[in-house]
């Protein structure tokens, strides 16, 4: 039977999908509120940049692997990719519960960050391929909303979970049934394949493009194409806040005097106003182009940290929070489009992975950079500084980047 492109074409589809993602995203949002208190409070870590070990080890194996996922799918097939991610996290749990030293947990991030780098790379790029050119945004947005949702439902329900018992090992009990059903949905997603070829006959890729090799791609995501190198560079500074965050944001409120709890819903907050508002901008930037949302977004995630450092009230923290999600919001789907739009159908998930390891390479420097700043000057320092990152984007996109909703 040929296949149709289009969300409402494929509804089942796209909706197994957004439901797989939200699965993929809890597996982070376990970990969000409790591993950064747990490595100072059950392995003793006095160091910032120990402490913040784990998000290293995660960032760069989920960007190694998001860098090969794409050329693996287009050869393996996106579904089998998706079922490779899920086996690989069922071991992500079971270690941190039962870790007698901290290097264990570091192995179980980078098994996270493989698990990541598979599952999420493979939902995002399965609603491409049976997405319209002029769905890719809503697309995204949808996928991102999932995703971000699962990471802050886990992160509340973890926080509330380590603040009830424990911080090891209840939390991570719902890790192993999130993988279980994240494998069982796995299995009912049909893979897209014969989209991608649909989508690379109808748009005459395959004889007006030639044949692009990964060392091309490469270097046209990184530097050779102005669009496509900026949206990598926003995608990197993204993370690397992100990975700040992750990191400072329990351990900066704690020495502010917040509980568990307290700190739980902060740490929730952001990745929730961060998939609501994806709701609405994936679909926004197909109506109104990447671009502006893309400058704005990355100088609003600046806005916002800098907020946090100067309010000294808990409400206020959570709204420091929530413009933190808006300008992420603004930026993530809209990004990803991005690349589509530019890419064509027969390299965009090799650009996409491309992308993908710049992006979440962005964890790793942001916690390695946070960590080293916080051990020599302090949490605020790094935090502030941090936020510059997202600020230089901003102007650079703002400079460089063209419109690439009609490329």
């Amino acid at each position: 039977m040929q296949p149709k492109i289009g969300m409402k074409e494929n509804i089942i589809q796209f909706i197994l999908l957004v439901v797989t993602n939200l699965f993929v995203g809890s597996m982070v949002g376990i970990e969000r509120t409790v591993l950064p208190l747990l490595g100072e409070e059950q392995f003793g870590l006095a160091s910032t940049s120990a402490a913040l070990s784990f998000i290293i080890s995660f960032g760069f194996s989920k960007a190694i692997v998001n860098y090969f996922a794409g050329q693996i799918a287009d050869r393996l097939g996106r579904k089998k990719v998706l079922l490779l991610g899920w086996s690989v996290g069922f071991f992500v749990p079971i270690l941190i519960i039962f870790a007698h030293a901290w290097w264990v947990i570091i192995v179980a991030n980078i098994l996270l960050g493989i698990n990541q780098g598979l599952a999420w790379s493979m939902t995002v790029n399965m609603k491409i391929d049976i997405s319209k050119a002029n769905q890719r945004g809503t697309a995204v947005g949808l996928n991102e909303f999932a995703g971000y949702s699962g990471v802050a439902i886990m992160a509340a329900v973890s926080g509330y979970i380590a603040s009830s018992y424990s911080l090891r090992p209840e939390p991570f009990y719902i890790g192993i049934g999130i993988v279980v059903v994240g494998i069982l949905l796995s299995l009912i997603v049909k893979d897209t394949g014969e989209h991608v070829k649909l989508q690379i006959k109808n748009s005459g890729a395959g004889t007006s493009e030639p044949n692009r090799s990964a060392k091309e791609v490469f270097a046209l995501t990184t530097w050779k194409d102005k669009s496509l190198s900026s949206i990598s560079f926003a995608g990197l500074s993204t993370n690397l806040k992100d990975g700040m965050a992750w990191g400072l944001f329990p351990i900066y409120f704690t020495a502010a005097g917040l509980t568990v709890g307290q700190i739980g819903t902060i740490v929730a907050v952001y990745p929730a106003a961060w998939g609501i508002f994806q709701l609405f901008t994936g679909t926004l930037s197909d109506k109104i182009g990447r671009k502006v949302l893309i400058t704005y977004g990355m100088w609003t995630q600046a806005a916002a940290l800098w907020f946090i450092l100067v309010v000294d009230q808990y409400w206020l923290w959570i709204a420091g929070a929530m413009l933190l999600g808006l300008g992420t919001a603004m930026v993530y789907p809209t990004l990803q489009a991005a690349i589509s739009d530019v890419a064509g159908p027969e390299w965009r998930a090799s650009s996409m992975g491309v992308y993908r390891f710049w992006r979440d390479s962005g964890y790793a420097f942001g916690a390695l950079m946070a960590g080293m700043i916080a051990d020599s000057l302090g949490v605020d320092w790094a935090i502030g500084l941090v936020a510059f990152l997202p600020f230089l984007s901003g102007i650079l996109s703002k400079v460089r980047l063209k419109e690439t909703i009609n490329s």
